[in-house]
């Protein structure tokens, strides 16, 4: 019976999490259903016009006498024609469908004492911003149609097609926010996704110190992903350390600063506490000194040769000067002066948030709970500490987040020293300083992007999970 009443729950999960997976499948299909049945639509029922615009954009357009409007989407049409079958090479690699082609094979020429080898990076590269140019054609394209079947449709209904003066009055007035949010989406697809999607598909292939920048290399599946997590070689062996460490170090950094934040903010808000502008003017100036600054220094004062050192030895708590940080015999000394260090220049962020939290606090709550018979106590623990976890769960979430991927507390401080004896990642290496090696120093460009897309996961995952099961997302309207 104990056993069944654990496994029900666990099955109830799994039975959620694959109906919403088979639901998201479901409705994915739906909606490409509707599309299809849609385009078959336009064709069937559209005029003359809104027929060729399948086949020419912007006929449908100029069909209705919208020539403006037309034009661009045909010079849209022309343009990626020109760009996708005669477009010129660049260093020797060519574009435009000849380059998908290449994405395939990632060349065949290996090179000899005649000719250059294909460069399979720059085919890569070209391959995936083809892709790019090949997902804003579609776009651009079915929006052709729409817009030519809209006119239809005004038509019939007998009205006049829309003239592009109207287009842009609408789009500077009740479609504003498209306007807008266009040229960011652009630079989003130029600037982060295609980079992204470049930087993923290196994970897939043998681009490492073997095979560098001009030199040929070819897919290799999985077998990237197979070498860690087979539990041999330095790579495999050092991955589960090097991960169970950044798990660690976030869960430490983030709740020491966040607690801490907050008890500094509640004594400084005491009414028994004078000169409460005084202190918090202390606690911002810190945060003024640039982080970078305040990381040395305090690598400086905890050197072997340092004034700590010094004033330690002259009391007599050492014999000798001992090493807090890179050079330290045990790895936890490291590590814990590490969090310390964090602790110390991350606390004044947690304590102005919530310092401003405090102070916003609506006074109904309290007077709701006095007047249901809390004590000052009963209050502070029912009121005041709820709404502060209530308002401050994203940043808690977003915190733990960016302290996965701290790079300049680490690199700073230690470097990722000391280090394992024969291994490459030293045993205050994060994942993301861990990558920094593979990629900066070693140019093993395909295992630190497996490394890279097990962070995304892991920080993805902890974000989704942690912020939907919150009741900042819950209960978005509980506090108001």
């Amino acid at each position: 019976m104990e056993k069944q009443a654990i496994q029900i729950p666990h099955n109830r999960s799994l039975a959620r999490f694959f109906k919403r997976l088979g639901m998201f499948f479901i409705d994915a299909w739906r909606g490409i259903k509707q599309r299809m049945i849609d385009f078959v639509k336009r064709f069937k029922h559209g005029s003359v016009g809104t027929k060729l615009s399948h086949v020419i954009m912007g006929f449908g357009n100029i069909y209705h006498k919208q020539i403006i409007k037309g034009l661009i989407y045909f010079l849209i049409q022309a343009g990626f024609l020109t760009f996708m079958i005669v477009a010129p090479e660049i260093n020797k690699t060519p574009l435009g469908f000849v380059s998908l082609g290449n994405l395939i094979t990632l060349g065949t020429n290996p090179g000899d004492i005649f000719t250059d080898p294909d460069n399979s990076m720059l085919m890569l590269l070209y391959g995936v911003v083809a892709i790019g140019f090949i997902g804003m054609f579609l776009f651009a394209y079915f929006s052709n149609l729409k817009s030519a079947y809209l006119s239809d449709l005004r038509v019939r209904e007998g009205k006049k097609p829309r003239t592009f003066k109207e287009d842009i009055q609408e789009l500077m007035d009740s479609r504003f926010h498209i306007t807008m949010l266009t040229p960011a989406l652009i630079g989003i697809i130029m600037f982060t996704m295609l980079p992204t999607i470049f930087m993923i598909l290196i994970a897939f292939t043998s681009y490492d110190s073997m095979h560098e920048s001009g030199v040929l290399f070819e897919w290799v599946g999985f077998a990237n992903f197979r070498s860690i997590f087979s539990g041999s070689g330095e790579i495999a062996t050092r991955f589960g350390s090097v991960l169970s460490w950044t798990l660690i170090w976030a869960v430490f950094a983030t709740f020491t600063c966040y607690i801490g934040g907050i008890m500094l903010a509640l004594l400084i808000n005491k009414k028994a506490v004078k000169f409460k502008k005084f202190w918090r003017t202390i606690f911002i100036l810190t945060i003024a000194l640039p982080q970078f600054i305040s990381l040395l220094a305090m690598r400086n004062l905890l050197g072997e040769y340092g004034p700590i050192n010094s004033m330690l030895i002259r009391i007599g708590i050492l014999d000798s000067p001992i090493s807090f940080l890179a050079q330290a015999d045990n790895a936890w000394t490291a590590r814990i002066t590490i969090i310390a260090i964090n602790f110390w220049i991350g606390v004044p962020y947690t304590m102005l948030m919530t310092t401003g939290i405090l102070m916003n606090v609506p006074a109904d709550l309290y007077e709701a709970a006095m007047i249901d018979g809390a004590t000052k106590r009963q209050a502070f623990f029912h009121v005041t500490i709820p709404y502060i976890l209530f308002i401050t769960t994203p940043y808690l979430i977003t915190s733990f987040i960016g302290n996965i991927t701290s790079f300049n507390v680490i690199y700073l401080l230690t470097g990722g020293l000391p280090n394992v004896p024969g291994y490459e990642a030293g045993q205050t290496d994060l994942l993301v300083t861990w990558l920094y090696k593979l990629t900066i120093d070693k140019k093993e460009y395909n295992i630190g992007s497996v490394i890279a897309i097990m962070t995304f996961i892991i920080t993805a995952t902890a974000t989704l999970l942690t912020y939907r099961r919150s009741k900042t997302y819950k209960e978005e309207d509980a506090f108001q």
